[in-house]
């Protein structure tokens, strides 16, 4: 049997070396007897640490604290070279790379346009993503986000079509991704990595029970219970686009793929149709709702015979936003009696268009078909949160990797 056995020196000292470096990763540079007090450990026994994790490649010099009684104290910090990782989001359109140290500190990102019939292999379009962020052998580990779910039965993408994600449709994707990138992959679905990000960072942080809504050109969902990822028996817990809806054509009409259900009712094509009925224009569904919101706005200033016009066009947005609002609700209440969730996180380009105005309404038309009444919140992720989450699971991968095996027994070198 291989491995330290419980309660040795070895495994001691690993716990010790992993608490130090969480404790370098939180709180920045330390001092030597700052390490000791934050880890319980004696001084000799954090000298001893300390050289050990800098003999390995984790922790490096970072200067000196002067200006305190006594001794001038030497800074000790995580080596950010140590190990990188890598963050893809890929959209029909497009693919956005991010690459990070092992601190977390942004080192390169990168956009590769895609054309809906993409040419060359898939392997080749990633790696053109990656290594226009950073050169890709530097990687310890990559995240890729998909509009698609990742089945752990069969090892392929599922709630996709080869039209909708070219050439993602092999056997044992994921061995194959990380074989021809040369790193380890890990495929998420992109909403799932959506919340995540919220989980970290957002809206949602400090909820270990909620449940995110992704409302834009497409509808999905992401479910977190108990502070994990809830993906299903097919890993599509979530796909609540194809969820049947009042008033939407079923999957027995429409087709298995085809557009139906819930994403019918409230997808973005569905909102712009449901806005010009209203009256209101926009070159495309998020331009109409932010069109609609401010038609809102500029009624609530108008007063006067002048301001009949523009009362009624508030008038007849705000009603085309109670809609949309409606229609969302009818699915939210329906998740809503299965998971009974604390807060739901409304995000995507249609309701973050919608802003609180739309949140309002959705809340408001939710809580009159539910018995429990969850907080709806807007997402408060900044920037693209596919990529954050991606990000961030790709560093809690490699750190696991990085601080919990690189440093042998005897405090030899990186493995």
């Amino acid at each position: 049997m291989s491995g330290p056995v419980p309660g040795t020196p070895s495994l001691l000292r690993a716990i010790n070396d992993r608490a130090a470096l969480l404790a370098l990763l939180d709180r920045g540079p330390l001092t030597r007897p700052e390490i000791g007090a934050l880890t319980g450990l004696s001084k000799p026994t954090a000298s001893q640490l300390l050289a050990r994790l800098q003999e390995a490649g984790l922790v490096v010099l970072d200067g000196v604290r002067e200006g305190l009684p006594g001794r001038t104290a030497e800074l000790y910090r995580i080596n950010p070279a140590a190990a990188y990782v890598g963050a893809l989001d890929v959209t029909p359109d497009r693919i956005e790379a991010r690459v990070a140290d092992i601190t977390g500190e942004v080192v390169g990102e990168y956009t590769l346009p895609t054309p809906r019939r993409p040419g060359g292999e898939l392997v080749e379009r990633l790696n053109a993503a990656l290594e226009g962020a950073c050169p890709p052998d530097r990687l310890r580990q990559v995240v890729i986000g998909v509009q698609a779910a990742l089945d752990p039965s069969t090892g392929g993408l599922g709630y996709a079509t080869a039209k909708d994600m070219p050439g993602w449709q092999i056997p044992g994707l994921v061995p194959a991704l990380s074989q021809g990138l040369g790193v380890p992959v890990a495929v998420e679905n992109n909403v799932n990595l959506a919340a995540l990000a919220e989980q970290a960072h957002g809206a949602a942080r400090g909820h270990s029970d909620f449940v995110l809504l992704w409302a834009d050109e497409g509808i999905g969902a992401a479910v977190v219970l108990g502070g994990r990822m809830h993906r299903g028996a097919t890993g599509g817990a979530g796909e609540v686009g194809y969820m049947p809806a009042p008033g939407a054509p079923t999957a027995r009409e429409a087709g298995r793929y085809a557009n139906h259900g819930y994403q019918a009712l409230t997808g973005g094509p569905a909102v712009l149709r449901l806005l010009r009925s209203y009256g209101v224009r926009g070159a495309d569904f998020r331009q109409a709702v932010a069109n609609a919101v401010r038609a809102v706005e500029i009624a609530a200033e108008s007063t006067g015979g002048s301001g009949e016009a523009a009362v009624r066009r508030g008038e007849d947005a705000r009603a085309g936003l109670r809609d949309i609002a409606a229609r969302l609700a009818v699915g939210l209440a329906a998740i809503t009696s299965v998971i009974d969730p604390g807060l739901i996180v409304l995000t995507g380009g249609m309701v973050l268009a919608g802003g609180e105005t739309l949140r309002e309404l959705v809340e408001h038309e939710l809580h009159a078909l539910t018995i429990p009444r969850p907080r709806l919140r807007l997402s408060s992720v900044e920037g693209n949160p596919v990529l954050a989450g991606a990000l961030d699971l790709a560093l809690d991968m490699a750190r696991d990797e990085v601080f919990g095996s690189t440093v042998t027994a005897s405090g030899g070198s990186p493995r």
